[in-house]
């Protein structure tokens, strides 16, 4: 299967267990998917964990993923995320029953209480701004996408991602600044702006 197939396409053979759909999908999306639950749980193991469980249940419900609702990516970071912030919920009623909080128990509750009153918006406008990243990653040509990829969500350094793809040092440091370049016009096009 060319590595390139579109999500769609790969998404309706993993609906029918296609495995080697399946393991495209995972390959072309497991970066962005990782540093979406990365950006939520803030620990690489619990995003690792999560992201497991992601690839779980998208094998096991692909068959309901309808692209009328949206985009393959954007379904897979809604299953991510809600596993994420049920994760990152599950750890917290853990450790405020293991925790006693003494006095800092009432800044804790407001902290707690305004992160809750702004989460879904912001929740919403980040899954929005993931999706035109994914958007614009797949527009890149796959050497660049891989090269981004693993210097952004597995930081790599040149030599590495040079080893890992099997190329020059100076192609993939190429791979890297002209993917970037394109990336980010990519994204002030479709209104994404730097924090």
């Amino acid at each position: 299967m060319a590595p390139d197939t579109p999500l769609p396409e790969l998404m309706a053979r993993v609906a029918l267990q296609d495995r080697a759909a399946f393991k495209s999908l995972y390959q072309a999306t497991c970066g962005s998917l990782f540093s979406v639950a990365l950006r939520i749980l803030r620990n690489d193991n619990w995003a690792d964990d999560v992201l497991q469980e992601a690839y779980v249940n998208i094998w096991h419900n692909a068959a309901a993923y309808r692209p009328v609702a949206g985009a393959p990516m954007t379904w897979m970071i809604n299953i991510v995320r809600n596993k994420a912030i049920d994760a990152l919920r599950a750890r917290k009623a853990e450790r405020a029953a293991t925790t006693d909080l003494g006095e800092e128990a009432p800044d804790a509750q407001d902290r707690l209480a305004a992160d809750a009153a702004h989460e879904p918006q912001q929740l919403l406008d980040d899954s929005l701004v993931k999706a035109k990243i994914a958007g614009c990653m797949g527009a890149l040509p796959a050497a660049q996408r891989q090269a981004l990829a693993l210097a952004y969500y597995r930081g790599m350094v040149h030599t590495e991602i040079a080893q890992v793809l099997n190329a020059p040092l100076g192609t993939a440091k190429g791979w890297v600044r002209r993917g970037l370049e394109q990336l980010k016009s990519c994204l002030e096009a479709a209104g994404v702006t730097q924090p």
